[in-house]
């Protein structure tokens, strides 16, 4: 699949870009830290530059949020999973991914959309419940442009820095995603036991 990522970003440069970054939005097992550190490789390589190239991937992503968004709003958390259950091995996505995303977000509401556009996976999902939570349009575009654009500068300046040896980017994003899981999970225990003893003192 990185071939044919790469491929189609070479012949089609910015369009290829934002369709690429839209689609990612859409079908997970596009993984953006290739097309973004590719197409920052690329600026080295071609007429592209780093400014054209984080535009046209944070359209993508605005685009591809977009229609998730409205998914969302067709969907509830039980006809969500139906559909994971039969394709989710195609999505690089369960059961569990959902359910967190949709906890994410209400919980913490409408940081969760700026945050997780910084989390692999999670990222893309995360536009779902905030449809089906029915979140105020202007503000899931703004969250979702500036998380979005963030995450998109810092892999394709990485890329730009790295050049030839951008496929690294893929290493540094592997150990970041380990290190988020690990505090995405001491929040969770942390969370938990706070509940939990506020409940006791409460009953008390």
């Amino acid at each position: 699949m990185e071939s044919w990522i790469t491929d189609f970003m070479e012949e089609f440069g910015y369009l290829g870009i934002f369709l690429m970054i839209a689609l990612e939005n859409l079908f997970p097992p596009i993984p953006s830290e290739i097309v973004l550190s590719f197409g920052g490789f690329m600026t080295t390589q071609s007429d592209l530059t780093v400014t054209g190239v984080v535009i046209a991937s944070t359209l993508g992503a605005v685009v591809g949020a977009i229609a998730l968004f409205y998914i969302g709003r067709l969907l509830d958390v039980e006809r969500l999973e139906r559909i994971v259950e039969r394709w989710g091995h195609l999505l690089r996505t369960d059961k569990e991914d959902i359910h967190k995303a949709n906890a994410w977000f209400h919980r913490y509401g409408i940081w969760t959309v700026f945050f997780c556009r910084m989390v692999p996976i999670v990222r893309s999902l995360i536009s779902i419940p905030a449809g089906m939570a029915k979140m105020n349009f202007p503000l899931f575009l703004l969250f979702t442009a500036v998380g979005s654009l963030i995450w998109n500068m810092v892999l394709v300046n990485l890329g730009a820095a790295l050049g030839a040896s951008w496929s690294k980017v893929l290493e540094y994003m592997s150990v970041y995603q380990d290190i988020v899981i690990v505090i995405v999970g001491a929040l969770l225990i942390v969370g938990a036991v706070w509940f939990f003893r506020r409940n006791r003192s409460q009953k008390a």
